[in-house]
């Protein structure tokens, strides 16, 4: 699934957006997510950087909505991961645009439909949709932020603590996506506190996600729940040219409402929720927005 705005962006065709929320506002959960299957085409051969850079390119190009790719130069593959909406005739559309290099496409399949995923730790609020805050950050001058999804911030709209929108937060101070899918909220309101926690676990720094590494999310929607993560650099298409880059691939569960929200390990954070597939009943896959990228981009850190 995609994880989307319950409003649209440009227009009532638009698709809608999940809410998503930042750490100390309100908490989500995640579960582990099922291994997806592997098509019956398995790569037979290792296939060299080049080749694999242009494997991952023609997936790219080929524009299939409900896919994430991500090159496997350990293995000389692409792992290819389709959702529930790819159908037989799409994929072979992904081959024949790789042409002579479709042998390096590792295929799996996963339940569900990879969408957006807009709430997270705690609840915050914009005009007309709910997100969850990722993580409270402070510039050097001192003043206080949030970072959260930037499908969440996309539109610049005013936040709120509250459903009916009577507590402001601030305003949207940062927002990119699709591309990256990370944005910034500023602190305007001095009565609304903002710990430099994720539930009662203090966070105390950032770090770059590994394979294998142990890690936890918060939402809004679905509470908190663990996993691991299982690859790195992802690209996935959310669809309408929804394409983001660089994502942290999990199998932590996530649901409508929980983007935005923080992945943590121990007291590092780690990323902030984008969207995947499935649910905290069945299980899925959840992408996350590397945290460290979006503290650089906007001169923040946690503390």
């Amino acid at each position: 699934m995609r994880i989307k705005r319950t409003t649209p962006r440009t227009g009532p065709a638009r698709r809608t957006r999940f809410t998503a929320v930042a750490a100390g506002l309100v908490a989500a959960a995640a579960v582990t997510l099922p291994t997806a299957h592997a098509d019956s085409a398995q790569v037979s051969r290792t296939f060299g950087a080049s080749a694999l850079s242009a494997a991952s390119a023609a997936v790219l190009e080929a524009d299939v909505p409900g896919t994430a790719w991500s090159v496997d130069p350990k293995t000389g593959s692409v792992s290819l991961t389709v959702d529930s909406t790819v159908s037989a005739a799409e994929i072979a559309k992904i081959k024949q645009a790789a042409g002579g290099n479709a042998g390096a496409l590792r295929i799996e399949r996963t339940s569900g439909r990879f969408s957006k995923l807009i709430s997270g730790g705690d609840a915050i609020y914009a005009t007309s949709w709910r997100c969850s805050a990722g993580f409270n950050v402070r510039d050097a001058s001192g003043a206080y932020f949030m970072v959260t999804a930037g499908h969440c911030t996309d539109g610049n709209p005013p936040w709120y603590t509250n459903s009916s929108r009577t507590t402001s937060i601030g305003p949207t101070a940062g927002s990119s996506f699709p591309g990256n899918d990370y944005g910034l909220v500023r602190y305007s309101n001095s009565s609304v506190s903002h710990p430099g926690t994720v539930g009662s676990v203090d966070i105390t720094g950032a770090a770059n996600a590994t394979v294998g590494m142990s890690v936890t999310r918060r939402g809004s929607t679905t509470g908190t729940h663990s996993g691991s993560v299982t690859g790195l650099n992802a690209t996935v298409n959310y669809g309408g040219g929804d394409v983001v880059y660089g994502m942290i691939r999990t199998n932590v569960c996530a649901e409508p409402g929980d983007s935005g929200g923080p992945l943590y390990s121990g007291s590092r954070a780690i990323g902030l929720t984008s969207g995947g597939s499935g649910d905290c009943s069945s299980g899925g896959t959840t992408f996350f927005q590397p945290v460290t990228e979006a503290l650089s981009a906007y001169g923040v850190s946690v503390y």
